[in-house]
């Protein structure tokens, strides 16, 4: 438990803070509690069990096909994420492009 405290007190991104299997992404995408809808990403946001937030992203190549403009893409998502991670409260929350 103390370990989970120092992750929401630092401004750090680490990997206790990723959603890393397909298990916690489905778990996520088939009952989000909340839908976020942006021109070109759209975000699905649930309750965990966790002291933190945890953060998905889902950026094909389809839809941004440039490795540099996704590479741009998720640290612009991790650096938001990292600077806000206090206000998340213990929310996963995945991010889809939809459209480039």
């Amino acid at each position: 438990m103390e370990k989970n405290a120092s992750i929401s007190n630092t401004k750090s991104f680490v990997k206790a803070q990723r959603l890393l299997t397909p298990r916690a992404f489905k778990q996520v995408f088939d009952a989000p509690e909340r839908k976020v809808h942006q021109a070109h990403l759209m975000a699905f946001v649930r309750t965990n069990e966790l002291a933190h937030a945890r953060l998905g992203m889902a950026i094909t190549k389809r839809k941004v096909p440039t490795a540099v403009m996704r590479n741009k893409l998720k640290r612009h998502i991790r650096e938001h994420f990292r600077n806000y991670t206090i206000n998340l409260k213990n929310n996963d929350i995945v991010f889809i492009v939809k459209n480039q």
